[in-house]
């Protein structure tokens, strides 16, 4: 990297910093903080939940198999996402900003002390508190290696660098930061991927999307390769369906800063139509890549962007594709980091330290800002304890998507008045049932069982945990006149006569 790349990357850090300088500024209150309390125009929420649903990982992980295996990347992860956004418009984003609007919720797992009870709830937030924070070491360590890669810094430091800069504007600005970091994101990130799309179009010529695919293994055209199946498909399907409509917790966020559960369907579908499109700019350099630079085996694979940007990009644009790398990870990690602090002040504490409950406003302030720097800092913690390489693609697959489906079930279909009747039996054999498969699972595959492939790893535990979801709660049956109340509230923006406290 030059002198003018460096200047791009300084700035950008400015930039964000800033950002948050000017975010505090609107910041009064818990609700603020949490939720933009429902002032987040529809748009700046739909940009803002697209560029929370990936980070550097997609640069890391994903293009190290756009790389090898070629189109299936973008089936299995970014159609799925996409086409499951656009159902969840319909089915979820009114409703989670129903829980703000017409019940005072700041967190998305608030409501479920009332929807089942408070030990489900307890359950649910800390298996999926610690799910966050090692997922979010995983993105710290992919934009780590991008940057080692790019500019020769090593992994540790590259960690401490980003971390800071995350965790001033996320400590400072709340929501409201992170939402105007994730539209200046957007930017400069769109400017990095055509800058990328443009570069190859240069070197293979204009067709190349169409072109390229001659001139690579037959395979790479398949929309299933490698140990990609149509089981592990469909599990996925479903897995990212529960996941970005609010499963993964900064999600559901979004839609509830929405001002209206309308305009939360809004955004979502411009969320969804991202997710179909912007996708394809970044992935067609990365099908194109073999052809570029080849010969990247086994772990070089993962530097198989780091190796394009060197070869393509001029001075300056080197910086800018790097900043765009940071862009997806800050994003990620500042609105983990926010909703984490949601969930641990708001659903937590509470129940540990009783005091919690008689904190003024300023003090609760300050929790969550305190709560946000500690969440960025473990996180960090472990990323640099891994080491980085080999790290990413296993967590964000073999942990992360294997367990979001036991951990969302009962948060989702929760939201859904079909399941009015399902309680909190149900809800916590759906959680405990589908983890404790997925450990089994997982140290089969350490000893090496052939038989525990990644369709199964992914696939079992979310089909036991909906199993035991239905099954029980169709057999034990625990309706509740204050649970009725509440869903029934959730269909539409119209006032309730009588608001339930969540």
């Amino acid at each position: 990297m030059g002198t003018l790349d460096w200047l791009v990357v300084v700035g950008y850090f400015f930039v964000m910093v800033a950002i948050g300088l000017w975010s505090r500024g609107r910041i009064r209150n818990i609700a603020d903080f949490f939720t933009a309390d429902g002032r987040m125009p529809w748009w700046l929420s739909g940009i803002s939940h697209h560029m929370s649903g990936y980070s550097a990982v997609m640069f890391v992980a994903f293009a190290s198999e756009a790389y090898r295996l070629g189109l299936t990347v973008y089936v299995w992860w970014a159609l799925t996402i996409g086409i499951g956004v656009g159902i969840g418009a319909f089915l979820f984003a009114p409703r989670w900003n129903r829980l703000r609007s017409k019940h005072g919720v700041a967190s998305p797992l608030e409501y479920l002390a009332q929807r089942y009870n408070v030990p489900t709830q307890q359950v649910m937030a800390y298996a999926g508190a610690l799910l966050k924070v090692v997922d979010i070491a995983a993105k710290w360590a992919a934009v780590a290696i991008l940057l080692r890669g790019f500019a020769g810094v090593p992994i540790t430091w590259g960690i401490v660098l980003i971390g800071l800069v995350t965790m001033v504007y996320s400590v400072l600005g709340g929501l409201w930061a992170d939402a105007l970091t994730d539209f200046g994101q957007f930017v400069i990130q769109a400017a990095a991927g055509f800058a990328m799309f443009f570069a190859v179009a240069g070197r293979l010529g204009w067709g190349f999307p169409a072109t390229i695919w001659d001139r690579l293994p037959d395979s790479h055209s398949d929309p299933l390769a490698g140990p990609y199946t149509s089981t592990f498909l469909m599990a996925l399907f479903l897995i990212k369906t529960l996941e970005y409509n609010g499963g993964m917790w900064n999600l559901a966020q979004r839609y509830m800063a929405a001002p209206s559960g309308f305009a939360a369907k809004r955004s979502a579908l411009l969320s969804a139509a991202l997710w179909l499109v912007w996708p394809l700019v970044l992935f067609l350099p990365m099908w194109a890549a073999p052809l570029i630079v080849p010969g990247l085996e086994g772990a070089q694979a993962e530097n198989a962007y780091i190796e394009m940007g060197k070869e393509m990009l001029p001075a300056g644009m080197v910086g800018l594709v790097l900043a765009g790398f940071f862009s997806h990870t800050m994003a990620m990690v500042s609105s983990d980091a926010n909703v984490i602090a949601a969930v641990v002040n708001r659903d937590m504490l509470p129940h540990l330290w009783k005091k919690v409950r008689t904190f003024s406003a300023e003090n609760q302030l300050l929790l969550a800002r305190v709560t946000t720097f500690s969440f960025i800092g473990l996180s960090m913690v472990i990323a640099i304890a891994s080491g980085g390489q080999g790290f990413v693609l296993k967590v964000v697959v073999d942990l992360v998507a294997a367990t979001m489906g036991p951990i969302a079930i009962p948060l989702m279909l929760g939201l859904l008045p079909w399941f009015r009747r399902v309680g909190s039996t149900a809800a916590i054999a759906s959680v405990v049932g589908g983890l404790g498969l997925w450990a089994f699972l997982y140290v089969e595959q350490m000893n090496k069982a052939a038989w525990v492939t990644k369709g199964v790893l992914v696939s079992w535990p979310l089909l036991l945990s909906l199993i035991l979801y239905l099954a029980i709660g169709f057999l034990k049956k625990e309706p509740s006149s204050e649970r009725d109340v509440l869903l029934d509230s959730l269909g539409s923006d119209e006032p309730e006569q009588e608001k339930v406290k969540a």
